[in-house]
């Protein structure tokens, strides 16, 4: 598994200053995506325990709000394991901050039986639509995406979009 890039201080991928980690590979491709440099698998560099540790790290600054994970594509099954290892890891050393994360997949489809979803606060899920983009949309590019809060889904069992 690999990873595109580490922003130390990020405030356009989630409320608040946030670390983001741009994973790397996708194979959706979408028309007009904003990171296309993240779609090869091959490129990049090493997503390991080390960059984990320092993913961490960054976090643990006071006024860091969260950790949010972009693509490429967090949950694609190359990328998921990685991810998922990051979410716990993140969620057990800092349970009051949240995780948000942007995927292609489904969550009621492709990912409601991962155990990823169980350190997710957030999740903008459904690919990029060009024909359906909105610049005037929060957390997402097109009107088909959504913006689902994963605890509130989870326990009533539907989906609840994030306020």
């Amino acid at each position: 598994m690999r990873y595109n890039l580490i922003r130390k201080m990020d405030i356009a991928n989630g409320p608040g200053v946030r670390v983001s980690v741009f994973m790397q590979g996708c194979e959706f491709h979408c028309n007009n995506c904003f990171n296309p440099e993240t779609w090869n698998f091959e490129n990049g560099k090493e997503f390991n325990d080390s960059v984990i540790d320092k993913i961490i790290d960054l976090c643990g600054q006071e006024h860091i709000r969260g950790l949010s994970i972009l693509g490429g594509e967090p949950m694609h099954p190359v990328n998921i394991k990685g991810t998922t290892k990051l979410a716990k890891k993140f969620k057990e050393k800092y349970p009051n901050k949240d995780i948000w994360v942007w995927t292609g997949y489904l969550f009621d489809k492709d990912l409601k039986d991962k155990e990823v979803l169980d350190y997710i606060d957030v999740l903008v899920d459904g690919q990029f639509v060009n024909d359906l983009f909105d610049p005037t949309l929060k957390w997402k590019g097109s009107s088909n995406q959504r913006v689902i809060d994963v605890k509130k889904s989870i326990k009533e069992n539907q989906i609840v979009i994030y306020e």
